[in-house]
């Protein structure tokens, strides 16, 4: 067996190692059936589905072959979301025709008790890939199936295979068992908000951007996001339009929930992860592209647009301490978060988590509200809580035209650029030439760091406060 690698933090939205859920929601019938959904402790459901499925008498070797595709196959619904995604409220079902039999209140048996409270946190997986196997089972009598053969394990177990030898001759060579994976309640994957063009970056768009371009192989009538850079810019906001069109939803180019999850069943599906012969998830694939927290002794741009938020909030709220805008999580930054964290009711812990990078976001923008009322002719203007790319248009992007002009006046590296309201392939330009020479990323993009830094800039050159 291998043993998991430690599990990095997830945030909503991003797909990651699996862990084993705290409970699973067991709908009692068929999926479209009326019928009640029960919570249940996830090891207990498995006592009942094996007490259920199986005969305690069996040899322990197989009893153990046929737990594990049992714990596989229900992290494997949960894993995917396969029921949610479909727009049902719960996990799993009670029914063998679509998932394995559940008996709400029945007995289990004592000797299946202790396999599953030595096992329930173990699971089969495909090497290379870390979602759990769809580990597909039947009777092998009554009924077959291309997966394991309940009665064909008992004959395998009295001829001396092991479980995981009883799995390999099913299920193939290239599995391996995981053992000891950690439980932990799972949220469910939807960011909790919609995202959209301009507004939104991190994880969850990045997610969004790799499933897309993975069902346009598939469906290529989808336009290709040519950068998978977590930033939601034109070209992700093209591609969800016809995502939406092609299934049938509302053609807003926002990822709202339902866009949220549609996408996600259609990922699942053409990635075939509840099949035997699925393509599979690497590890590459749920690599998060940016820190899914930040704490002391982490640098770089998340750690300054962090600090940028706390001082524009800090300005509002004296109970948060200003901090030095330069990308280093330091023990002045992590004691800002915390008092923001005390300040709007999150566990004061110093560390930014994704509940409370969404929660700065919320409060920045209720304060961009305010800005924009009452100082509509502060120069240089607040950063205006959205990424500008390519594409768009505004008074944000004419602001961002006039200060680059003046910047570049003064640095011949910046090239010119007109002061139309349109970012075109000239402002992108300027924008590139300005992140080098300022030690920003080089994206093209104007996030909180490079419009803290160009108004910074400006400021200096023209003495007008800000």
């Amino acid at each position: 067996m291998i043993s998991l690698p430690e599990i990095p933090e997830q945030t909503p939205g991003t797909p990651n190692y699996p862990v084993i859920p705290e409970t699973i929601v067991v709908h009692l019938g068929r999926p479209g059936q009326a019928a009640r959904n029960i919570e249940v402790p996830f090891g207990e459901y498995i006592k009942n589905v094996a007490s259920s499925e199986i005969y305690p008498t069996w040899p322990e070797e197989a009893l153990r072959a046929n737990i594990l595709a049992q714990i596989s196959f229900a992290l494997n619904r949960i894993y995917t979301e396969w029921y949610p995604s479909r727009g049902y409220d719960f996990d799993i079902t009670s029914s063998t025709q679509y998932d394995q039999a559940f008996v709400e209140g029945r007995d289990v048996f004592e000797n299946i008790s202790v396999l599953v409270d030595e096992i329930f946190n173990d699971y089969i997986r495909r090497e290379g890939r870390i979602n759990p196997l769809f580990a597909q089972f039947c009777s092998g009598t009554t009924v077959t199936c291309e997966g394991l053969s309940q009665w064909g394990s008992v004959e395998l177990a009295n001829r001396g295979l092991t479980a995981e030898e009883i799995l390999r001759y099913y299920y193939g060579d290239d599995i391996e068992l995981v053992e000891d994976a950690p439980v932990a309640e799972i949220p469910d994957s939807y960011p909790g908000r919609p995202l959209e063009v301009g507004q939104d970056s991190g994880n969850d768009v990045y997610t969004i951007q790799l499933s897309l371009n993975r069902i346009r192989q598939n469906f290529p009538a989808i336009p290709r996001i040519p950068t998978e850079d977590g930033v939601f810019d034109l070209e992700t906001e093209a591609a969800v339009k016809v995502f939406q069109s092609v299934f049938n939803l509302p053609v807003t180019g926002i990822v709202d929930k339902a866009t949220w999850y549609r996408i996600k069943e259609i990922y699942t599906s053409v990635k075939k992860l509840s099949d035997l012969t699925g393509e599979g998830i690497s590890p590459e694939e749920v690599t998060p592209l940016y820190p899914n927290r930040l704490t002391i002794g982490d640098t770089g741009i998340s750690a300054a647009t962090v600090q940028y938020y706390l001082n524009v909030i800090s300005y509002f709220n004296d109970q948060i301490p200003e901090v030095p805008i330069d990308g280093i999580y330091s023990a002045d930054t992590a004691a800002s978060v915390a008092a923001f964290q005390q300040q709007y009711g999150l566990e004061p812990t110093g560390i930014t988590d994704g509940p409370t990078w969404y929660k700065m976001q919320e409060i920045y923008r209720g304060i961009l509200s305010i800005v924009d009322s009452q100082h509509a002719n502060q120069k240089p203007a607040i950063y205006p809580g959205h990424i500008l790319v390519q594409g768009m248009r505004g008074n944000d992007v004419e602001n961002l035209q006039r200060y680059l002009t003046t910047i570049s006046s003064q640095q011949p590296a910046i090239p010119l650029t007109e002061v139309t309201g349109y970012f075109g392939p000239r402002t992108k330009a300027a924008v590139e030439a300005f992140q080098g020479i300022y030690g920003i990323p080089v994206n093209g993009r104007v996030g909180a760091l490079t419009w803290n830094t160009i108004t910074y800039v400006y400021r200096m050159l023209t003495g007008e406060s800000g």
